[in-house]
């Protein structure tokens, strides 16, 4: 009987439950420890949100009411100016037409009036969804009182969007929330908003596009208010009508859908012209130091907007690197007539840099300008070549650098055709002069010898380098690119600056620091790159230091002075010759850039359109007279240093006409050349140390000629004339009043052939001229702005 009592031992279920408990169902298992993961989220979550809140910033009334605008200022903490407009129209909230406030809830924050800690949870939650569906940022989520907090507290920079960002955002804006009423953070917002052309708050633009007050506006005209401050420059109804209308009507649509109007209201407002009141488009007022200022403002933005900043909503607080007067000093040297121009229409495009830092210190963006904000920037436009100003950075500082030249390296100034093509090259004056050091090429602006050097060195090397120094060659240009690449002023002084700066260049900036009002700084100085041996460098810049005491440049010294800088023209194309033909003996386009050890400087000067005229007369030399007069007053009460020589750089008495051959230091016919370390002939002499050369050098003549000189003399071309400056015509009693030609050069390309530059090479150039002939018919349409004739 006792056996009877027995439970059964072998069955399956006694196997799974030895003890006979029931089983557990597996989903109260998963539910379990939802729960429990869920809660150890939202604990975590509260506890990373009150460790993020903690540290927001405050926020105040005052910040909630002020405008959107950021303030420049100098370095020495000054205040310059605001990016806004000087007047903003501050309507209080009794002021604010329902009407307006209607389309703005119902297109930002339809259920504003019903939330109550500033955060709309629903919306929220559909923005993720909707973003997550679109695989990006397709949705906001923000209610108007965090759109509020935003504007006045942190920066809208994409990089900024963090997490931490976030939580401080949502903590304020329930402050804000609890401090405040609805109608009041309205009222904030309204006032607050960026509408385009410097214009914060409705008010504001309701005055700027239609001239009246916001309550007398029209139902189409509030909507478009309404809808701008997504993106007012977008929506902008002067420059783009169908995309403001478009988000006119989608204004209109949402109060339609939000019964803030009806049918017959939306019918008739969407079929509105959205021309309709629009005042013509006018300047705001400017003020005199905003309109000396301009271009630099212009490009202050720019800066900011690429670093991930938006100077017209985050409040920042700009630290620029303008020098005012120095600003000030260059305005007026180009509108006041110290400085001469061919006529009212002659442009110019100036920048000057330290190229100890890379800070732009004073930029001019053209003369004679109407009073417009942020108008044309001649200065930092890149589609008008450099002509011979670009030949130490793309030429000469390439072949001291990978070649290890010398200054008294032997160039052949002869006849020379574009390999591959029948096109003839000829220097400014239509002459060839032979034999020549790479000195006295660079200081008389030779064509040839500066096409062979870049033949020599490789046009993808020389671009390498030009690109160190932030002037953009491409590798596959033509030779031509040797007498002219397209670049700007300020790309060149910043490239001059590396010479300079003992080969550390600094990329050329505007601003040195941003502070947003949450107290993010971000500091943008640096410690520079270096972009080339201190021997190139420096022997560059003694060459250059020629172009001012007796080379092209000599309108632009300054006495006593240590200064450096190189001279350039450009010619008219054969297609424009066609249309001007009474252009043929004047030059496009006039450069200079010059530096000393504390400014770097480059100058365009031109026309921006061939019907108004070309530069003529005394108007050939303003460049080199605004560097002359700018670079005095700069360094007025500075210390005058000359550079010093480096110990990588070797200097020896080299009889002239000859590349290597050194003779004693008190030699006459005779000059004192430089040479990298390691690359030097022996001397026989005792070392003489020299800081500086002797007087008599700057009157030596070191090119030579030769009988085959005298076969390439005389030659000519139809179109090949074109006039220096009458700075130029001044820098030698050789020099004549037409620039040489490379009329056709846009034919020509990248080819490593160097004729007669020195008789132990020529086997070796042979043999290179054969191997690149073939690239040059593959590059022959690329240049187009390199016919240039150049000095």
């Amino acid at each position: 009987m006792a056996d009877n009592n027995q439970k059964p031992t072998n069955s399956r279920m006694a196997n799974l439950h030895p003890e006979g408990k029931p089983r557990k169902k597996i989903w109260l298992q998963i539910i379990k420890w939802f729960f429990i993961v869920a809660m150890l989220i939202i604990v975590s979550g509260v506890g990373l949100f009150a460790y993020y809140a903690k540290d927001a910033p405050s926020i105040s009334q005052a910040q909630l009411q002020s405008g959107g605008t950021s303030s420049l200022y100098t370095r020495d903490g000054k205040f310059l100016l605001s990016l806004g407009s000087e007047k903003r129209t501050y309507v209080n909230n009794d002021e604010i037409p329902k009407e307006l406030k209607n389309a703005i809830v119902s297109v930002e924050d339809r259920r504003f009036y019903k939330e109550g800690i500033g955060l709309d949870p629903i919306r929220i939650v559909g923005s993720v969804l909707v973003n997550a569906k679109s695989k990006g940022v397709a949705a906001g989520g923000s209610t108007i009182t965090q759109q509020l907090v935003k504007l006045s507290v942190f920066s809208t920079a994409a990089s900024q969007r963090t997490l931490r960002r976030k939580a401080q955002e949502a903590w304020l804006s329930m402050k804000v929330e609890r401090e405040f009423s609805k109608e009041q953070i309205l009222e904030f917002y309204i006032n607050k908003v960026y509408m385009n052309y410097g214009n914060y708050g409705m008010g504001t633009a309701a005055d700027f596009y239609y001239g009246k007050d916001l309550k007398d506006l029209d139902l189409a005209q509030t909507a478009l208010l309404a809808g701008m401050p997504n993106a007012p420059v977008t929506y902008d109804p002067y420059v783009y009508p169908e995309k403001a209308k478009y988000r006119r009507d989608i204004v209109l649509r949402a109060m339609l859908k939000n019964d803030k109007i009806t049918k017959s209201q939306y019918t008739q407002a969407v079929n509105e012209p959205i021309t309709q009141g629009l005042q013509p488009k006018k300047n705001n007022a400017t003020s005199e130091l905003r309109k000396v200022d301009d271009p630099y403002i212009k490009e202050v933005i720019s800066e900011v907007k690429s670093k991930g900043f938006n100077p017209y909503n985050d409040n920042l607080k700009i630290t620029v690197n303008i020098d005012q007067d120095a600003q000030q000093k260059l305005y007026d040297l180009v509108n006041n007539g110290s400085v001469p121009f061919t006529n009212d229409k002659m442009q110019v495009g100036a920048t000057i840099i330290d190229p100890r830092t890379g800070h732009v210190i004073a930029i001019i963006g053209g003369r004679k300008l109407p009073s417009v904000q942020l108008g044309l920037n001649r200065a930092v436009q890149t589609g008008r070549s450099t002509g011979s100003t670009v030949k130490p950075v793309l030429d000469y500082g390439p072949a001291i650098e990978y070649l290890n030249w010398t200054t008294s390296h032997i160039l052949d100034d002869s006849k020379y055709v574009y390999p591959g093509t029948n096109i003839q090259l000829y220097d400014w004056d239509n002459k060839y002069e032979g034999k020549m050091t790479m000195r006295h090429a660079l200081e008389q602006s030779r064509n040839v010898p500066a096409v062979k050097t870049l033949s020599k060195v490789g046009v993808a090397r020389a671009s390498l380098f030009a690109r160190k120094l932030g002037v953009n060659v491409p590798s596959d240009s033509g030779l031509s690119v040797a007498i002219g690449a397209n670049a700007s002023s300020l790309q060149m002084a910043g490239a001059f600056g590396a010479f300079a700066n003992n080969g550390v260049y600094h990329k050329p900036q505007f601003v040195s620091k941003i502070e947003t009002p949450d107290g993010l700084t971000r500091n943008y100085d640096s410690s520079g790159t270096r972009v080339m041996k201190e021997s190139t460098a420096y022997i560059m810049t003694d060459m250059l230091k020629g172009v001012l005491t007796k080379g092209s440049g000599t309108q632009a010294r300054i006495k006593n002075l240590y200064e450096a800088g190189k001279t350039g023209t450009v010619k008219y194309s054969d297609e424009e010759l066609v249309k001007y033909p009474q252009y043929k003996n004047s030059p496009k386009d006039s450069w200079f850039v010059g530096y000393t050890k504390l400014y770097s400087m480059g100058i365009w000067t031109g026309y921006d359109n061939l019907k108004d005229g070309t530069p003529s007369g005394v108007g050939s030399s303003s460049a080199q007279l605004l560097y002359k007069q700018m670079m005095s007053y700069l360094m007025t009460d500075k210390a005058n240093k000359d550079w010093t020589k480096p110990s990588t750089v070797v200097r020896r008495r080299i009889a002239n006409g000859t590349q290597d051959k050194v003779v004693s230091p008190t030699a006459s016919n005779s000059s004192w050349q430089l040479f990298v370390k390691g690359h030097a002939p022996k001397n026989p002499y005792s070392e003489v140390t020299v800081d500086k050369r002797k007087d008599e050098d700057d009157d030596v003549d070191t090119r030579f000629d030769t009988e085959d000189d005298t076969s390439s003399k005389g030659q000519s071309h139809s179109q090949s004339s074109s006039s220096s400056s009458h700075a130029e015509q001044q820098s030698s009693s050789q020099k004549q009043s037409s620039t040489s030609n490379n009329n056709n050069s846009n034919n020509q390309n990248q080819n490593n052939n160097q004729q007669t530059e020195n008789k132990s090479n020529n086997q070796n150039n042979n043999s290179q001229q054969n191997t690149n002939n073939q690239n040059n018919q593959n590059q022959q349409q690329n240049q187009g702005n390199n016919s240039n004739n150049n000095h």
